[in-house]
């Protein structure tokens, strides 16, 4: 009776743990992009990375401009988080164009190294009766630590970088209007690394007040839930399981040790 009420334990904590760690999963909201900003986004963008303007995460972001400027945008990121940057460029009247035009997007992490994107078109030609073009790029999942010489991107700013490559010159200067915006999903626990920055690398940004203008100055926010560094990923949860699930397994294996090397007809001692 003993033996099985043992397993019975293990049987059940294992099915909890399970169910738990399952449950974790399902509320993890890694396979969604993020819920956006409340309110108006900005409707300026910066002209290099010292006044980029600041967005948040899933804020669409509009500036009109002129052909040929850069325009600048910024917004924080996590350890743990990926985020895909989308970009849709409004173009001018097909009648005032001479000819086709390319666009680029950029990303840069908070040393302003140009982060590669894992899939996505960062670069899209436009015919000359092209009326919009979009780009797209999704970065690397951001780590809380990296080597020296590694260009992995780590948590704080970064900066967005949208310009056209290629422009008959004649086009320069004609208006165009540009949307961004940033969403970030969360990786879990399979990317989490072990060691963290000692500081978020965050630049200072301008950013939007209540109206949606821009203000002079100010600082990039943080996140929704704050700067994590990478102390919190759900590796936890399965560390924790599995230590219990082996230490109800050793408690098993000793009661199934200690019944069969007791004599038959003994009754177990209290």
């Amino acid at each position: 009776m003993r033996i099985a009420r043992a397993l019975t334990t293990v049987l059940l904590a294992a099915a909890v743990l399970s169910g738990t760690a399952g449950a974790a999963v399902a509320d993890d909201p890694s396979p969604s992009p993020s819920d956006g900003a409340s309110g108006a986004g900005p409707t300026e963008a910066g002209t290099g990375f010292r006044d980029a303007t600041a967005i948040e995460q899933g804020q669409p972001a509009t500036a009109t401009a002129s052909a040929g400027d850069y325009l600048y945008w910024v917004f924080p990121a996590d350890a743990g988080h990926r985020a895909t940057v989308k970009a849709t460029v409004t173009l001018p009247e097909s009648a005032t164009r001479t000819g086709s035009s390319t666009w680029q997007l950029d990303v840069y992490d908070g040393l302003r190294r140009r982060q590669a994107c894992m899939y996505g078109m960062q670069t899209r030609a436009a015919a000359k009766d092209a009326a919009t073009v979009e780009l797209s790029c999704t970065l690397r999942t951001v780590r809380s630590w990296a080597e020296p010489w590694d260009n992995d991107p780590l948590p704080g700013s970064y900066t967005v970088r949208l310009t056209v490559t290629e422009l008959p010159e004649e086009d320069l200067g004609l208006p165009v209007r540009a949307e961004v915006r940033a969403d970030v999903s969360d990786a879990g626990g399979a990317s989490a690394v072990d060691g963290s920055l000692a500081a978020p690398l965050v630049a200072g940004a301008k950013t939007a007040d209540t109206a949606g203008e821009p203000k002079q100055a100010g600082v990039l926010g943080e996140p929704e839930d704050g700067w994590s560094s990478g102390w919190w990923s759900d590796r936890w949860i399965w560390t924790v399981a599995g230590g219990l699930l082996c230490a109800l397994g050793a408690i098993a294996g000793y009661a199934l040790t200690r019944g069969a090397g007791r004599p038959s007809g003994v009754p177990p001692t209290a």
